[in-house]
């Protein structure tokens, strides 16, 4: 059912439910029946959406899930894409501190960590566009405690906002390929499949046309016995890219 009212209205109300928590309470102010709640259904619709993926989540089966009729449930989240920037937002306060007193280098590796953590623990989040998505408190306070995470380190505040977008991307990337993996692992494991595609591979590709290929190939396929690495990956490519950042500015 689409959202009653124009942009602007639909655009409020998404705010204020983001920040529901925080807004004072209007004296007198009506509001749904006890027993249900936004935070009730923004946890049933992350767990229906880790289950089943986010092309299951529709809100008649976020309302399947609560045993309440359809309907009832836009009276607490508007739209379905509503529902997923409240989601998204909620994902967000499940964050650690990145501890002080690790040193710079260290924060800003554990900074991408997190990221491709949590993408990881809900991968249907790589489907949700990242691009304009409204700041609820949860992610305020990611980026707040990001960037306390690097700051110190000699990054000027535009530097700061690019060297956390860099790590965000970097790691969204590599989870989106580890995803990948997991799922294949699923129907076939990695080494079962090297062990059939590898030899095949051998005997066909023309050694002479792809000599650096053909080398390097062989050795990582057979150091990672798989088509790739995604966590070694994520280790060596994090680590170059934060000592490449710092190396700019200390």
């Amino acid at each position: 059912m689409p959202t009653d009212g124009n942009p602007t209205e639909q655009a409020a109300r998404i705010v204020r439910l983001l920040w529901r928590h925080s807004l004072p309470a209007k004296p007198g102010a009506r509001g749904p029946k006890p027993g249900l709640t936004v935070d009730a259904v923004v946890a049933a619709g992350i767990a229906l959406a880790d289950r089943e993926g986010i092309d299951k989540l529709t809100i008649r089966a976020v309302a399947a899930a609560l045993d309440v009729r359809a309907m009832s449930i836009y009276t607490y989240v508007p739209s379905k894409e509503a529902l997923l920037v409240l989601m998204v937002d909620a994902v967000a306060a499940e964050d650690a501190p990145i501890p002080a007193d690790l040193p710079i280098r260290d924060r800003m590796i554990a900074l991408a960590a997190a990221i491709r953590a949590e993408l990881l623990a809900h991968p249907w989040l790589l489907e949700v566009s990242p691009w304009r998505q409204v700041l609820g408190p949860a992610r305020m306070r990611r980026f707040e405690n990001q960037l306390r995470a690097i700051d110190g380190a000699g990054l000027s505040d535009l530097a700061m906002d690019r060297a956390i977008a860099v790590l965000t991307d970097f790691a969204t990337g590599n989870a989106r390929l580890a995803v990948a993996a997991a799922g294949a692992a699923d129907q076939l494991s990695d080494a079962d499949w090297w062990r059939v595609h590898g030899p095949l591979l051998a005997e066909v590709v023309p050694v002479d046309d792809f000599p650096l290929a053909s080398r390097v190939g062989a050795t990582a396929g057979e150091h990672y016995q798989a088509p790739a690495d995604p966590d070694g990956a994520f280790a060596y490519g994090v680590a170059t890219l934060v000592d490449g950042i710092l190396a700019d500015h200390v």
